[in-house]
């Protein structure tokens, strides 16, 4: 059994609520990006003026979340633990590490080998930096709250 001093116990509700917001902010992050990208590629407009275009982009943004999803499950995973592990709460850290994934794995996925920008690299950087909000408003401004400690790293 670990020696914890006191005030640094650890708090299996507080660890398990943290866990459930990872999951769901995960989840709204690329239910996020997958729209953004999508109404993108759609332009659709209001659902009263175009339903079957409006329909087409909400489900092929749900589409494009889940592959995301898949894609970008293992980078994010591990930007999380350190989040979490060190308590970085940062909107910038969270924004900025979202968009360097989104465009590491969109440029890595290009095949091209030129120094050139990819063609919507701006977008795909935005759907990343949307992402990263989204995920730090539903868990990462909560990041490392179960550690239970008193220090100044646990502090709002």
């Amino acid at each position: 059994m670990p020696n914890f001093k006191e005030g640094q116990a650890l708090d299996g509700g507080k660890l398990l609520l943290q866990l459930l917001r990872i999951v769901c902010g995960f989840i709204f992050a690329l239910i996020a990006c997958g729209l953004f990208l999508a109404w993108g590629f759609f332009r659709a407009a209001h659902p009263d003026q175009d339903p079957v275009a409006f329909a087409a982009m909400a489900g092929s943004g749900l589409v494009g979340a889940s592959v995301i999803g898949a894609t970008v499950l293992v980078p994010a995973a591990v930007l999380i633990v350190i989040a979490e592990g060190v308590r970085l709460r940062s909107f910038v850290f969270h924004v900025a590490a979202s968009g360097a994934i989104a465009f590491l794995i969109w440029t890595l996925g290009s095949g091209t080998g030129t120094t050139d920008w990819r063609p919507g690299s701006p977008v795909v950087l935005a759907a990343g930096f949307l992402a990263g909000a989204v995920y730090w408003l539903i868990a990462g401004r909560t990041s490392g709250a179960w550690h239970g400690g008193n220090g100044p790293a646990g502090k709002r």
